[in-house]
């Protein structure tokens, strides 16, 4: 099969090439996809799960790419819940090959049946920031309704669903970004935007939550916004501040087959749009790796055709 591989932490985008990988097998619980759109992380490249294996032994040639949607070809021994034949789409395991490639081999319980009516390269692009999103808002925040939430990167892959998913809920939901977001962040339902490049936002306070996906100085600057009992929940990295009287909280997505279908019942009834800004081939994977061109959405990469 062909797949996109690394092979020298080092060496980063430069170092991820086009060529032919031995063909997968499902291992026990596993499903064999083939497949059609796969989505990915800028930052993969930087995560040791990208080149070790769950016992931390080193495992390149590696394949990035950890968002998947396809077709189950092959089911591994006790996996239930799939056949052969399903449209599927989910996230794959961190620490083995990633769907950059014409087949991934992953553990059943990642994946969630993909309805007919939703594209794969739509799907591709809802995985991991659907997820994120909700178990940031809702399993870690407890957001409620008639709380007010800060979503920072409001315009990105989390952000947007996030502001969506936190307005459904009956939040009132603060966007943040840079100023050619303002539209877009207000269009997915945002009662206000804030200019991450204009000082003014830091005057935001009090909010019950605030959702970060930048981390660094913004996620410092954003603990004294947190009113007593409310929650700093962020994915970039472990704070090293905290709200007084308040909860901080930096985890790591999770798989969860029954919020994914959940997350496509919406994308079905028009409830929750999912952003993607450009679709490429698998041959240009490195280039839309390298890329910092500013989109309107996700970029995915189609393996083949619908």
């Amino acid at each position: 099969m062909r797949a996109i591989t690394v092979r020298q932490r080092e060496a980063g985008v430069a170092g991820m090439t086009l060529e032919d990988r031995p063909h997968p097998h499902a291992s026990e619980n596993d499903v064999l996809v083939r497949v059609h759109a796969a989505g990915f992380t800028r930052g993969e490249l930087d995560w040791p799960a990208t080149w070790t294996d769950r016992a931390g032994r080193e495992r390149t040639p590696s394949v990035p790419g950890h968002e998947v949607a396809g077709v189950v070809t092959e089911l591994g021994y006790g996996t239930t819940g799939l056949t052969v034949g399903r449209r599927v789409f989910g996230p794959t395991d961190w620490t083995r090959d990633g769907s950059l490639a014409e087949y991934v081999a992953v553990e059943a319980r990642n994946l969630a049946p993909l309805p007919a009516d939703i594209p794969y390269t739509v799907a591709a692009a809802l995985p991991i920031s659907g997820l994120t999103a909700w178990q940031g808002l809702f399993d870690h925040a407890r957001l409620d309704a008639g709380q007010t939430v800060l979503i920072h990167g409001a315009a990105g892959g989390v952000g947007s669903l996030a502001v969506q998913l936190a307005r459904e809920a009956g939040a009132h939901v603060i966007g943040t970004g840079r100023a050619p977001d303002r539209d877009a962040v207000l269009d997915l339902g945002a009662h206000a935007f804030l200019d991450l490049e204009d000082d003014g936002w830091e005057g935001a306070g009090p909010v019950d939550v605030v959702f970060d996906v930048i981390g660094g100085d913004i996620l410092d600057r954003s603990a004294p916004l947190v009113r007593t009992g409310g929650t700093l929940v962020t994915v970039a990295h472990p704070p090293t501040v905290r709200p007084e009287d308040g909860r901080t909280v930096f985890f790591v997505v999770e798989p969860d087959r029954a919020r994914l279908g959940d997350l496509a019942r919406r994308v079905r009834e028009g409830r929750l749009r999912v952003r993607v800004g450009a679709v490429r081939p698998l041959a240009e994977a490195a280039d839309a790796f390298a890329s910092r061109q500013r989109l309107a959405g996700r970029t995915v990469i189609r393996v083949a055709e619908d």
